[in-house]
């Protein structure tokens, strides 16, 4: 029979007594989701091990990454029904506006009314408008992309191109793409990732033009005007003359990073993975979106920020420190090492300069930032339909069966449009 002696009893009560320690003290653990993995799993797992460092008593969970921004928007709004929200979820800019207008967005102004010297760390009024709705700050931005091109430079000086003057107009880029795609049966002159999530390429078409989805007001579809029948007809262009591959973007990031195309028109965002594809198989160079009208054009902003959807105040405040870490100096440092986004935090700057200097391809976006404009969301419950109607309208371009009609196009998208707006 066991006995307790006085020894093994005075062990017991020392083991009940860290345990009721452990308890008193137990962490608080929060849940944590973002969107595509093969660009963030990286990034997230060493700011989760930073974060853990300086809040050990707050437990990090990653849930397995959302397919895209739209499937990360779909998934919020079903699990604000079931009652399974995560905690802190990173959305797509252009889908901060429908989280807020559902009620489901927790407004951070109290939080960061309740920092002491708050612009110390680098947030600014520019990072708080990203994320502000009706007056109210619902979202930091976490990774901020922009539209770049980025060049094969064997292929472009094989095909007779300059890779100290590269094309700046889509005349000159599609002239080149042809006698790229000339030199080789299996060689691509360009590629242009038309299905990035939110038609965010489809709006750097009509933005760089000087062009608007829709009036101020938001009363009347304006992407079907001037601005826009330029934008599509230079889709089809790549399609029809430049003889563009009908690719998915990641069909088109491998091509370029195998050597197989020569002009990649791109999200920043993948410049650190293509740079690892690449691996010196060739020069690789980095620039920015072609032809961006003087004066009026402007680029949209893409990429993610974080948002609180807890439902707990516990939860809040501790996804709060985690919010506030993920889009700190440090995070963002994290941030533009591990991918091509921009750091939207303005003291990033002091833990990248060595890393710029000897990376000068991820400062192309940097370069933009003068026309840089918000990732434009339509009004009303129907975005993301919106998202789906106008890209199926792009792919009947990019198909080649409607090529040769891209006014049709047009003025179908937008009669889909004009239909689901409120």
């Amino acid at each position: 029979m066991f006995r307790l002696t006085p020894a093994r009893a005075a062990v017991v009560t020392a083991m009940a007594a860290v345990a009721a320690a452990g308890a008193a003290k137990a962490d608080t653990e929060i849940t944590v989701q973002y969107a595509y993995g093969y660009n963030f799993n990286d990034t997230f797992n060493q700011i989760g091990a930073e974060f853990s460092k300086q809040h050990p008593d707050i437990r990090i969970r990653f849930r397995g990454p959302y397919e895209s921004y739209e499937d990360a928007t779909q998934k919020v709004l079903r699990e604000a029904i079931t009652n399974q929200l995560p905690d802190v979820t990173f959305q797509g800019l252009n889908q901060i506006r429908l989280l807020v207008d559902r009620g489901i967005a927790v407004p951070l102004d109290g939080f960061i009314q309740a920092e002491e010297a708050f612009e110390k760390e680098g947030f600014h009024q520019a990072m708080f408008d990203i994320g502000t709705l009706n007056g109210k700050v619902y979202a930091l931005p976490f990774a901020v992309s922009m539209p770049v091109t980025m060049w094969n430079l064997d292929l472009v000086k094989k095909a007779g191109g300059d890779p100290e003057k590269l094309p700046a107009s889509w005349d000159e880029v599609v002239a080149l793409a042809l006698k790229i795609e000339a030199l080789e049966p299996d060689i691509n002159g360009v590629t242009y990732a038309w299905d990035i999530t939110g038609n965010w390429m489809w709006q750097a078409l009509v933005f760089s033009q000087g062009g608007d989805m829709m009036d101020a007001a938001e009363k009347t579809v304006t992407f079907d005007g001037p601005e826009g029948r330029r934008g599509i007809d230079i889709l089809a262009r790549l399609t029809t003359e430049a003889k563009m591959p009908a690719m998915t973007r990641p069909e088109m990031r491998s091509a370029f990073g195998a050597g197989k195309t020569g002009i990649h028109i791109t999200s920043s965002s993948g410049i650190s993975k293509v740079t690892e594809m690449v691996a010196g198989k060739f020069a690789m160079s980095v620039g920015g979106y072609p032809e961006v009208k003087p004066e009026v054009g402007r680029l949209p902003a893409g990429g993610n920020a974080a948002m609180i959807v807890a439902t707990d105040d516990a939860k809040r405040k501790a996804a709060w420190q985690f919010v506030k870490f993920a889009t700190g100096p440090l995070s963002a440092a994290i941030v533009a090492k591990t991918t091509g986004y921009m750091p939207p935090n303005r003291l990033a700057d002091r833990y990248l300069e060595t890393f710029y200097a000897e990376n000068p391809n991820h400062l192309a976006p940097n370069r933009q930032l003068s026309v840089m404009t918000k990732w434009y969301a339509f009004p009303g419950p129907n975005g993301l339909k919106i998202i789906d109607v106008v890209k199926d309208q792009l792919n009947s371009i990019i198909s080649g069966q409607r090529a040769q009609e891209p006014g049709k196009v047009l003025a179908n998208m937008s009669a889909d449009v004009k239909a689901l707006l409120p």
